[in-house]
């Protein structure tokens, strides 16, 4: 069926500003294939069903919407709203790769030798005749694309101007830390990230950084049997950023596959996850924290199939709200026939610290097989002021008191991850930013 032609307009108007596909190798395929499952969907309106909650005609504008640079010097440093504090993930040791506005910088990056893993770059390899992400490139994107059209991730598909290819055939001897920084005002950045963990590797992916005035990004993972896959991000610093994020993995039989993100600013940032637990005993658990300011608006669109028995997935996302920022939850756990003995459990709260904020949440759930053990609630509500009045009495100050209810609210999303080390360096996150906002709103 032919688009409409305002959908037609606007996709063609987007497309003109984006870098053209690749023309040679495996990867002008690729990219041509996913451009044509972009022509047939068209970019979303508000009138798209999982789009109701979420206006994104920032999104899919022409051109990115400036969003102001935080002084240079601090390009580098904390990834929430200030330069004060130590670069995220500065005390883990691991292998930086960093790309300003969306393009690879070699020169602030380290060597991309790592002990069981090979890294290339999508922009140096795509024009090969042959590369083993030529299987993998947009099969995942392509599959995900069922029930629910996703328009920005075939557009990052199809226009990607880099990403990295990233095959683990052993446990990696350190992270690999993704450093996405910008330096212009109106950078418009598109990347694709592939990712494979051959039967029993084992990979822990770090990302940070506000990456581009507007970012549109995709990454496939395919964790296999056995295999271990651990991911924690962390989005913030620029407030007027916007970014469609999206992660598309499929796990193997006893395969782990862990995801956090995060989110601290941002005028818009839509985060989504579509997960297959393909083989018996897979888990997959993802987690989100969210804190949002004023014309905040944050989205978690989440999407978990169990398709092979015995499998367990957890969807744990909380967001803290103020002076009318927004956010949204739209996830979903689909249990296939044959996939007996499957624990699905997904939560959403949020926390609104005052009247003018809201939250949106689309839970759901949908069974086909009988020998299962499914649940998901949503909550929302504000400070518990019977806890925050004995924090007072006991001569907390009232703020202070507030930052300990909030990231007591928040604690279950940090307790997935797995690496200590990490879950510390996002709580000292999470800490800086309510002190330096109770400061603000004290002054």
């Amino acid at each position: 069926m032919a688009l409409a032609r305002p959908k037609e307009d606007a996709l063609a108007a987007r497309l003109g500003r984006l870098a053209p596909q690749a023309t040679t190798g495996w990867l002008a395929g690729a990219q041509r294939a996913a451009e044509a499952r972009l022509l047939a969907m068209g970019l979303p309106t508000r009138r798209d069903e999982y789009w109701r909650y979420t206006d994104p005609a920032s999104l899919v504008a022409p051109d990115a919407p400036a969003a102001a640079l935080l002084d240079a010097a601090s390009l580098d440093s904390a990834p929430l709203d200030s330069g004060d504090e130590a670069p995220v993930f500065g005390a883990i040791e691991r292998l930086r790769i960093v790309f300003v506005d969306g393009v690879f910088d070699a020169a602030a990056s380290d060597d991309l030798t790592l002990s069981g893993v090979e890294i290339d770059r999508l922009a140096e390899v795509g024009g090969r005749t042959a590369h083993w992400a030529a299987e993998s490139y947009g099969r995942l994107e392509a599959q995900g694309q069922l029930p629910v059209a996703r328009p920005f991730a075939a557009l990052a598909s199809a226009r990607a101007g880099d990403g990295l290819l990233i095959r683990v055939t052993g446990q990696a001897a350190r992270p690999v830390a993704l450093h996405y920084l910008r330096r212009s005002e109106t950078a418009e950045a598109t990347l694709h990230h592939c990712i494979r963990l051959e039967p029993g590797a084992r990979l822990t992916l770090l990302e940070s950084g506000p990456a581009a005035a507007r970012l549109t990004q995709a990454m496939e993972v395919e964790v296999g049997p056995g295999a271990a896959f651990h991911h924690v991000r962390v989005q913030g610093r620029d407030h007027a950023r916007r970014a469609a994020t999206h992660i598309f993995a499929t796990l193997g039989a006893g395969a782990i596959f862990k995801s956090f993100t995060l989110t601290a600013n941002g005028r818009l940032t839509r985060n989504e996850a579509v997960v297959t637990l393909a083989g018996p005993g897979a888990s997959a658990h993802l987690a989100g924290a969210a804190v949002g300011d004023g014309d905040f608006h944050h989205d978690d669109t989440v999407f978990v199939t169990h398709a092979a028995p015995g499998c367990e997935s957890r969807q744990v996302y909380k967001k803290v709200l103020m002076n009318g920022a927004t956010g949204v939850f739209q996830g979903k756990i689909l249990v296939r026939p044959g996939a007996q003995k499957t624990d699905g459990y997904q939560i959403s709260q949020s926390l609104l610290l005052d009247e003018a904020s809201q939250f949106l949440a689309k839970p759901e759930l949908e069974i086909y097989a009988d020998d299962v053990k499914c649940s998901h609630g949503s909550t929302s509500g504000a400070i518990d002021a019977t806890a925050l009045f004995y924090l007072q009495s006991r001569g907390v100050p009232r703020a202070a008191a507030q930052a300990l209810l909030v990231l007591a609210f928040l604690a279950e999303t940090i307790e997935e991850i797995s690496d200590a080390a990490l879950a510390e360096d996002i709580r000292s996150r999470l800490e800086g930013w309510l002190s330096r906002h109770a400061a603000a709103g004290a002054a």
